[in-house]
């Protein structure tokens, strides 16, 4: 619900890594490195004592079966202390709003008065699966009473069992990956390959210059030697974009390309979260305070990324606020087709009431996840450190978040500095 003045939820710090492409500058980081580093971080921006810190909300996506209470991990390896209340959260593309949103309903309650919010991915070093029929063994064999049984099991082993799984890239209610079905609705909704590419290239171009005077870099902890997000791409241009092929659909009809998408990536975000009242008695100059938050969710044959199409309306008309009263607002980019799309039932109404267009200087005026990267775990988190840092410079009223998440879900929240 809308909060009140006084039992509003303060930003007081936060920081993250770099973000990087798979495969690259953190593959040698692990999830739980790339977690501790970025809670470290956010501990370190406060000038507060660890101690002071009573819970963590951390998210994970491509979860670590190793690591089952992820968070907790975190917890003992960074600078906090044992007392700290740990959850590890999943929820796909919107765990790190979820994370927050979590931390400030504890806060709210009085269970804690500071807290931190964060979430990572390393999809350089994801669980490797062996495939169900190799699994049966293995389990079979741990589970046998003596040599000969084991033996005799080991040997319906074949070659093609030791061949790893990879991890599932599509939605188990669907079969679809979340890129064919964003092409679904790039043509449902009649958005054009060039409309795309405008978004993808308009998100470079302010990542780069975000990054070139300090905004960007501002809020990431350096690590191994990378103080700036690797994936940005400042030579980029709409010729460049409009010479990749698609890769969802290659018919005639397809317009999604490796351009227009965020890329899989490497990374950590976290955020220190405190009551208003305990911002005011210790003398903390809040980024900014959490209003309100919605989540939202649809059926996947809608359009499985256009749940923010419910979620900020829904939002938006609770705090009786209008679109146009929102200086910025950070949309989460998975494709540049699911801006679109969503930007276009924001003007139209579909669901909810037409709220309005949204003036494209104040989108993403860093750069989104097609640029800087998307950590699943971790953008959430990313997109409210950003969105907090660039209302205080600018000393502006309103901030909007919006993110879509596999599932045929979003979340949706409201900053603000008054």
């Amino acid at each position: 619900m809308k909060q009140r003045k006084g039992s509003r939820i303060a930003i007081i710090s936060g920081a993250r890594t770099p973000f990087a492409k798979v495969g690259t500058v953190l593959r040698r980081r692990s999830a739980l490195e790339l977690g501790v580093h970025a809670v470290n971080g956010a501990v370190e921006m406060s000038g507060l004592d660890p101690e002071a810190v009573e819970e963590l909300q951390f998210g994970i996506v491509v979860v670590t079966p190793r690591i089952p209470q992820f968070a907790r991990e975190v917890c003992f390896a960074s600078r906090l202390p044992a007392s700290v209340r740990a959850l590890t959260l999943v929820d796909n593309c919107i765990t790190g709003i979820s994370a927050v949103s979590a931390l400030s309903d504890s806060l709210r309650d009085g269970r804690a008065v500071l807290g931190i919010a964060g979430g990572v991915e390393s999809m350089s070093n994801p669980a490797v699966l062996f495939r169900e029929r190799a699994s049966r063994i293995f389990v079979d064999m741990a589970n046998a009473r003596g040599m000969r049984e084991r033996l005799a099991l080991a040997a319906r082993l074949r070659p093609g069992d030791f061949i790893p799984e990879p991890p599932a890239i599509a939605e188990p209610s669907t079969g679809l990956s979340m890129g064919e079905h964003c092409e679904l609705m790039v043509k449902e909704w009649k958005i054009s390959r060039q409309t795309q590419d405008e978004i993808a290239l308009r998100s470079h171009q302010r990542a780069h210059a975000a990054t070139q005077d300090g905004r960007l870099r501002a809020e990431i902890h350096p690590l191994d030697g990378t103080d700036r997000d690797t994936l940005i791409r400042p030579d980029t241009t709409l010729e460049r974009l409009a010479a990749l092929k698609p890769i969802f659909d290659p018919s005639p009809s397809g317009t999604i390309t490796a351009g227009t998408s965020s890329p899989l990536t490497d990374g950590a975000a976290a955020v220190m979260l405190t009551t208003e009242a305990r911002a005011e008695r210790e003398g903390f100059a809040p980024l900014a305070f959490i209003r309100d938050v919605e989540f939202a969710a649809i059926d996947p044959k809608d359009g499985l990324l256009m749940a923010p199409a419910v979620a900020v309306p829904r939002l938006l008309e609770r705090n009786k606020l209008k679109l146009e009263k929102m200086d910025i607002v950070e949309m989460h980019e998975a494709f540049a087709g699911q801006v679109a799309c969503n930007l276009k039932a924001w003007a139209e109404g579909w669901k909810e009431r037409a709220i309005g267009e949204v003036d494209a200087e104040i989108l993403n005026p860093l750069g989104s996840s097609i640029a800087v990267g998307h950590p699943f775990g971790a953008t959430g988190i990313r997109i409210v450190l950003t969105l907090a840092n660039e209302l205080k410079r600018r000393n502006a009223r309103f901030g909007l978040i919006s993110v879509c998440g596999a599932g045929a879900t979003a979340a949706a929240m409201i900053l603000e500095r008054s």
